[in-house]
């Protein structure tokens, strides 16, 4: 099938886009549902020294070594403890496997284009630059977070770098 440039917007613009749905504190945040590999209860991992406070450590994934980040603290929240709901997302990205903590997951919703606002100049927890944007569905509003272009910063390479030598 062929489309104008015209038609293939318009067509785009009615695809659902699903995102997994997850709390941090007392908001809900998406994620492009095609970066996740697997939802795991929140499982202990191995302490890197000298990391910054976010990076849990890492996890011996099926012979993967996992850098696990607890975006909670990431995000500056005020309480990260660990509870019955706190789980670890495993992401895929770009060839990386790495692990979020998160309070919890509660589902996953399909968006089209024409709900998903731009995300405004300011935040209080979170670098514009990591927002796709601001999904809105009936009454409930959903932080969208470019979790490539946040978790591909120089502190990721930073944590492979220490995982590898505690592992060689």
């Amino acid at each position: 099938m062929h489309f104008s440039g015209t038609e293939k917007q318009f067509s785009e613009k009615n695809v659902d886009q699903e995102y997994l749905v997850f709390t941090l504190g007392n908001e809900e945040y998406g994620i492009e549902i095609l970066k996740v590999q697997e939802i795991r209860g929140c499982d202990r991992a191995t302490r890197i020294a000298n990391s910054p406070d976010f990076i849990v450590g890492i996890t011996n994934l099926r012979g993967v070594i996992v850098p696990i980040i607890d975006l909670r603290v990431k995000f500056q929240l005020e309480s990260a403890e660990i509870n019955d709901n706190t789980v670890t997302i495993v992401l895929n990205l770009c060839n990386r496997v790495v692990g979020i903590v998160v309070d919890g997951v509660s589902d996953v919703l399909s968006l089209k284009a024409d709900q998903i606002k731009p995300a405004p100049d300011f935040t209080v927890t979170l670098s514009t630059e990591y927002l796709l944007g601001l999904g809105s569905l009936d009454d409930r509003m959903l932080i969208l977070v470019d979790i490539e272009k946040l978790l591909n910063s120089d502190e990721m390479e930073i944590v492979e770098k220490m995982a590898d030598a505690t592992y060689e």
